[in-house]
């Protein structure tokens, strides 16, 4: 039986229009498993850079890497080892501060975890944490008992080493 686990593509393209739409519609069509995609400008303004998980074994990632070459706007598929590369997620969460003391308890959880407060009203306190997806998870389930108001991610970024 095949285990699937979790792959890194980075996938360098030609910043023009419409190009998130036809790798999102090639990745529908072909039916593979995105656990987080993000897109972001790059040091070069004619280009782009997407950064794909994917759930798979190693023959899907190299599938979906083939596939993504038949984009004209495709540049380069990068299929990096974890080791050799740095990645982050960027978490911002709305933590109720109603109930005595939370204040205080959800300062010294988020020096724990590095993350910065940015915003604190009478009734709640809103965080931003980067870092792995392991970190961002603790740091969730850590807030859980104050009352998450709400919570969004990003999906990974990378950079090689």
């Amino acid at each position: 039986m095949k285990q699937n686990k979790f792959s890194t593509l980075i996938v360098t393209v030609q910043n023009k229009p419409g190009v998130l739409y036809r790798i999102s519609g090639l990745i529908r069509k072909r039916r593979f498993n995105i656990a987080s995609l993000t897109v972001s400008a790059t040091e070069d303004p004619d280009m782009s850079r997407f950064t794909i998980v994917v759930e798979g074994d190693k023959e899907t990632v190299e599938k979906m890497a083939k596939q993504l070459y038949r984009i004209i706007e495709v540049i380069k598929v990068n299929e990096p080892e974890e080791d050799s590369i740095v990645a982050r997620e960027l978490g911002l969460i709305k933590v109720s501060t109603t109930k005595t003391g939370s204040k205080g308890e959800i300062s010294l959880i988020a020096d724990h975890f590095r993350a910065k407060v940015i915003q604190v009203t009478p009734e709640y306190m809103m965080l931003e944490i980067t870092g792995n997806e392991e970190k961002i998870q603790g740091f969730y389930k850590n807030m859980k008992k104050y009352g998450v108001m709400e919570f969004v991610r990003t999906g990974r970024t990378a950079l090689f080493k």
